[in-house]
C-alpha cells in the first residue's frame, strides 16, 4: 500500500513544529477513504491550526491533492492535544460594582 500521503503529511508537520519528535500520525483506510489523524505537542497546536485554520486548511487542501494523484480520498483530523484548551474549564472573572470598586480605592 502506497502512503505517499502520510509521508507527506509527516514531513511537513514535523517542519513547522517546534517538537517534531511528539508528531503522531495514524493512517486508517474504510470504503469512505483514507483518514490520517494527527496527534501534536500543546504547545504546536497554534502552528499547525494557524491564524483562523488556514495553516490546517492548507494542509487539507494539499493532502487531497496527494490523494487524488493515488486515486484516493484523504481527510484530516487533528486531535486536541492533553492539555489543550478545550480541556481547560473557562472560569468567569467576578467583577466588582461601582461602589466596591470606589471603597477599594479608599476616597
Amino acid at each position: 500500500m502506497n502512503n505517499t500521503d502520510q509521508q507527506f503529511l509527516e514531513f511537513v508537520v514535523k517542519s513547522l513544529v517546534e517538537n517534531p519528535n511528539d508528531v503522531k500520525i495514524a493512517r486508517t483506510v474504510d470504503e469512505m477513504g483514507v483518514l490520517m489523524t494527527l496527534e501534536v505537542n500543546a504547545a504546536d497546536m497554534g502552528k499547525v491550526i494557524g491564524r483562523a485554520g488556514n495553516t490546517a486548511k492548507a494542509i487539507r487542501t494539499l493532502l487531497r491533492v496527494v490523494g487524488m494523484k493515488n486515486n484516493s480520498r484523504v481527510n484530516l483530523k487533528i486531535n486536541e492535544p492533553e492539555g489543550g484548551l478545550k480541556s481547560v474549564p473557562m472560569v468567569e472573572k467576578a467583577s466588582k460594582t461601582v461602589d466596591e470598586a470606589m471603597a477599594d480605592l479608599k476616597i
